[in-house]
Formats: C-alpha cells, structure tokens, sequence
C-alpha cells in the first residue's frame, strides 16, 4: 500500500504540487489558468509590501554611522546603534511576514512558487547586521519582475544585484592591471564567475575550463557595490581589467574602456547556451515533480528553453502541459517555508493578521523555527541554496521541528469548532488517505488532531 493509495485528481496537483495548497481562494486549477494568471499583475506583491531595498541600504548606514560614532565616543551612539539594529531586525522580520503573506493569501500560488525556486537557485546570504535588512527585497528586485520573460534577463538582474554582490564577495575582486588594482595592489576574486557557471547556467561538468573562470572573472571586474556610499550595483571602469577576454570561445571586450555592456554580453551567450538549457530544465522539472524526473517530460522543456532562447513562460507552458506533470504525486517534499506557508493556508490565517504581528511573535513563530527546520531565512549553507532532494528534509530532527512547529500553529490560530477530518479533507482533498482521516478523527484532543493533519507525511508531501 502506498502513502497516496487511491487517485489524486488534476484539481489537487494544481493546488499543492503547483501552490502552497488548500483552501484555492480563487487560485486557477487548470495548466491553462495558472498560466494565464502569471501574466495578470502581481497583486500579492502589491498588497503584501517589503521594506523597499533602497530603504533598508538607509537602514544599513544608519548602524554603521552609530557604531563608528561609538568607537570615538559620542555621546548616545550605543542606543542609536541599538535602534539602528531594532529597524533592520523588524525589516526582516517585515519580509519573512509578508513572503508567508502572500503564499497563505495569493490567488497566483504558482507565481509565489517560482519566486521561491529561483530564489533558491539564485541563492544569496547576507551577512553582518548593517546588511541584514537587504535580503527580503532581492527577490523583490532581482526575481519577481522577471519570471515570465527571458531567462538572460533573469540572470542578468539576479547576478548584478548588490545582494549578490555582496553575498559572492565581488567587490573584493580587481582587475589587476586596471588603475585601482596597480595602485592598490588588489586582484582577483573569483566566486561570482565561479558560481553563474556551475551553478547558475551550465552546470557542473559542462565542458567549460578554469581559464573559462579566470577569464569571466575578469570580464566581472568592474562590478561592485559598498553598502556606505552606493543605493544600487555599479560598474567602476577603474577597477575593470583592461583588454579582451575570453570565455568559452568568444572574446567581449577590449575595443576601448571596459564596459557593463560586455558583462551583459557574456551573460546573455551563458543564458544560451545548450548546456544552461540541459541544466535547468531539469532542476526545473525535478523541483516540481520528483528527484528522478521524467525523461520525456525533461526533453520537452529542454525543447521549448532551446527553441525560445529561454523564454521562461514557453519553458513553464511545457511544463506545465505535459502529461508526465500530473503523474507521481507525494514524490517531494515540501521545504520548511513551503510547509508553514501551506500550514497557514489550510489555517486560513490572513495575509494582514501576519503582516500586523509584533516583531518578537514574528520571530519566534516563524524565523527562529525555519532555522531549527533546517531553512534559515535568507540563510542558505551556500550558493548553491538549501537542498531540494526529498531525503534532505525526511530526517528525525528537522521532522521534530515540523511537528513542534505545527502544534503551536493551531494553538496560535483561530480554529474554535474546527473538525480534524473535516479540515484534513478541506486542506489536502482527494490526497488525504483515509488512515490520515482515521487517525484524525481519533485524536485525544482537537487540536492535536488539526497538528496531526499538518504534520502528517501526507500533508508534507507534494
């Protein structure tokens, strides 16, 4: 007997293989509606507001205005300091509430899925204090405004934002032999070209060379970013290696003073490339479906990232359209801002009761918790983002977490007179199997049986 032991229906594979789940609240369940309404406005964006990135930069040179201050002595420093930190903690904070926001309340969940994927994909991490309010409005920023247009200008607006910059240590890298290198004394860094090869377009193993990488490396100098003086990612020629270079086979560069226009180049020939098109088509494919996805089903959006030059919408069309798409339910798991996003939708939980919690609440209900899931917010291990194999979240620590987590939901919820069959039918439909529902119903208590339903592998399966 299997976990999903009787069908699971297309109107199910739309609302948690493809969403944040049940209840729809007017989220389309056809391939045709999803993808219709990914070209209608992003209202949940609209409605759900972060701390705009220009705002938070503020917020950063105010802590590091009072903590110089400190060092020389001046009188009130260390409070204006400490409430230079409590403004960016609770911009954090404002962004993790209105992220969950938009999953528990989006009429356009796949939207809200696919800011997430590659969000993960283009994985960044701030890190220091002054920094820490720039995470939530990279997504915003660099994501959002991209998701159905071209993959090259994905990339283009993911890779040159300052919290990437910041995050892959660009602003340490120097041409050696531009102005400020010879007279600094300063050279290379290479993590940013590093990672948009191997990670962010063609993949480990793609055929390309360390001299492809040094010489990438150079082409990106000239791109950086200082918190204390700049609002936004800039090209400094001064610090940009001067000449031509070299990356798998084409030259940029080098007709004159460096520019970010052959930064741009490069990267619109790796968005290209077959290799970037092989790589995410299945990462794409196995995110949604299941850690061995279907070959038939990988070829296909293959095909339609080739065929439209990485037109993202065509890529998801393929997806989305493909037989092998709605097969397989159960084969993933929900990551933990996956899972509490879901949670506090089967909850129904209102976008604004989220947005309008304290600080504190916000931080012991959701941030603290994410981190013992296994999820920091705006924290990944590393580049290449949090694990999305099902096996990396089915362990006995991160599960503890789950359930914890799940218990002190329905307590803080408004679940007076809720039915735990009822409402596992409500949040999981036709994949709510019938020992969930008799387990449910035999629960010592109500709410530990509302618990049981968000905890069960059912509900954490897609």
């Amino acid at each position: 007997m299997t976990l999903f032991d009787r069908p699971v229906g297309p109107e199910t594979y739309a609302m948690i293989r493809y969403g944040y789940g049940w209840p729809a609240r007017g989220a389309p369940v056809t391939a045709q509606g999803m993808l219709g309404r990914l070209l209608a406005p992003d209202t949940a964006q609209a409605r759900f507001p972060k701390v705009p990135f220009a705002e938070a930069v503020t917020l950063g040179r105010d802590y590091i205005s009072a903590s110089r201050e400190m060092k020389r002595g001046v009188e009130g420093a260390d409070r204006r300091r400490k409430l230079a930190w409590r403004a960016i903690r609770h911009a954090q904070l404002r962004g993790l509430a209105a992220d969950l926001a938009r999953m528990a309340e989006t009429d356009d969940p796949l939207r809200e899925r696919l800011v997430q994927f590659w969000n993960n994909h283009f994985a960044t991490r701030t890190t220091g204090r002054a920094a820490r309010a720039t995470g939530p409005a990279y997504a915003d920023d660099a994501i959002r405004p991209h998701l159905t247009g071209s993959f090259a200008d994905l990339l283009k607006s993911a890779v040159t934002h300052p919290v990437m910059l910041a995050f892959l240590d660009q602003p340490s890298s120097v041409g050696p032999n531009s102005p400020y290198g010879q007279r600094r004394g300063r050279g290379l860094n290479e993590n940013l070209a590093r990672e948009v090869i191997e990670l962010h377009t063609l993949g480990v193993g793609a055929g390309y060379s360390q001299a492809d990488v040094r010489q990438f490396a150079e082409l990106l100098t000239g791109l950086t970013f200082n918190l204390r003086r700049d609002a936004e990612g800039v090209f400094d020629p001064r610090r940009a290696e001067p000449g031509a270079e070299t990356v798998l086979g084409t030259s940029y560069g080098g007709d004159g003073t460096a520019s970010q226009a052959d930064i741009h180049a490069a990267l619109d020939d790796l968005a290209a490339h077959p290799a970037t098109a092989a790589h995410l088509s299945r990462k794409l494919v196995a995110h949604f479906t299941a850690d061995t996805p279907d070959p038939a089903l990988v070829a296909a959006v293959e095909a339609a990232w080739r065929d439209t030059g990485g037109d993202l919408l065509a890529v998801y069309t393929a997806l989305l359209t493909h037989p092998a798409a709605w097969d397989g339910f159960g084969a993933k798991v929900k990551q933990p801002l996956e899972f509490m996003g879901s949670a506090l939708r089967a909850l129904e939980v209102r976008g604004e009761t989220l947005q309008e919690m304290k600080p504190g609440l916000v931080l012991r209900a959701f941030l603290r918790p994410l981190a013992d899931m296994g999820q920091a917010y705006h924290g990944p291990p590393g580049p290449d983002g949090v694990p999305d194999e099902a096996a990396a979240w089915v362990q006995p620590f991160g599960l503890a977490q789950r359930i914890t987590w799940a218990a002190a939901a329905v307590d803080r919820a408004a679940t007076k007179g809720l039915d735990p069959v009822a409402f596992a039918r409500a949040a999981l439909g036709d994949a709510a199997s019938e020992r969930l529902l008799w387990a449910a119903a035999r629960a010592e208590t109500r709410d530990q049986g509302l618990a049981l339903v968000l905890a069960s592998a059912e509900f954490n399966r897609r």
